[in-house]
């Protein structure tokens, strides 16, 4: 497995490790528990997969030609490695109310597939091609979709630890 993917696995697991499903439920006012957080993670590893599964039927890149605005996301996102706050998730990644236990016992083996599906595509296209539009970014490489996934799943891992640390202290453990 690619190293970062490898990293992002490592980190997203660790941070629900040892949360029981009461605690995954837990949530602040207006905010995501941590079950939600790893759901969205685990619709964006879904959504991936998905989209570079069409790249293999299809047998080429599905891109179109970046916007200005797509150009500097991605140079902010996977240039600086700087995932930005405040922004609203794209509907097909917002929680839907999957079981807690599925998302987080599944978590790691998507990543890996999606992880697995990339490199496929980028073996078969190309390396350093552009292979798939990124709803906000735009299209990206294979390189470049690992480092918007570890940018990504580390600001969420951010959110999953501060939410384990907070679900602990109102639960006096």
């Amino acid at each position: 497995m690619d190293s970062r993917l490898e990293e992002l696995k490592q980190a997203v697991e660790s941070s629900v490790e040892g949360l029981s499903s009461e605690q995954l439920s837990w949530h602040p006012p207006a905010k995501w528990c941590a079950a939600e957080v790893l759901e969205h993670l685990y619709l964006t590893y879904t959504g991936t997969i998905k989209g570079f599964a069409k790249v293999l039927e299809a047998g080429k890149p599905l891109v179109t030609t970046a916007s200005i605005k797509q150009r500097v996301r991605a140079l902010v996102v996977v240039g600086f490695q700087h995932m930005p706050e405040g922004r609203q998730a794209p509907a097909n990644t917002r929680p839907r109310g999957l079981p807690a236990e599925k998302v987080r016992s599944e978590v790691g083996t998507k990543i890996a597939e999606m992880d697995a599906i990339i490199a496929q595509c980028e073996a078969r296209i190309g390396r350093g091609s552009r292979l798939l539009d990124h709803p906000i970014l735009g299209p990206l490489t294979a390189r470049q979709w690992r480092t918007f996934h570890l940018v990504h799943g580390r600001h969420h891992v951010k959110q999953l630890l501060r939410l384990r640390d907070d679900v602990r202290k109102s639960k006096g453990n």
